[in-house]
């Protein structure tokens, strides 16, 4: 079981940039499906973005498709996620997930896929 770390979160102006990381601790990071997913004030928690085992898929919210970009690095147990042209619509807790997976070319989009969170981001948008 992996335990998840974000960082990366903040106060940016719509048109700016965030990176946001997920530090995973543990050995078996490699066999972990990731994603990220968001909540903003009053609304259920939504997906963002996927990615595979091996990185080699990717799978993205249309909302946010051409605008962010999920990589992961396998060698350091982190998952990024690259967001660009921000929009305060964007405003919310980022929360990344983890689930060990066989598949190693395969996402998962759900909310019910992913039994391992962290504590979230928290990502403000200003107009």
């Amino acid at each position: 079981q992996v335990q998840l770390v974000e960082s990366g979160g903040g106060l940016v102006q719509a048109g700016g940039s965030l990176r946001l990381s997920c530090a995973a601790s543990g050995r078996t990071f490699v066999n972990y499906a990731m994603a990220w997913f968001r909540q903003a004030p009053g609304k259920e928690r939504e997906f963002v973005a996927a990615i595979s085992r091996n990185g080699g898929a990717t799978y993205y919210a249309d909302s946010v498709k051409g605008r962010f970009t999920i990589s992961r690095d396998n060698a350091k147990n982190t998952v990024s996620l690259q967001m660009n042209s921000l929009k305060p619509e964007d405003t919310a807790i980022y929360y990344c997930a983890a689930r060990f997976f066989a598949f190693t070319g395969a996402v998962l989009t759900r909310l019910s896929d992913y039994p391992t969170w962290g504590q979230g981001t928290q990502v403000t948008v200003s107009s």
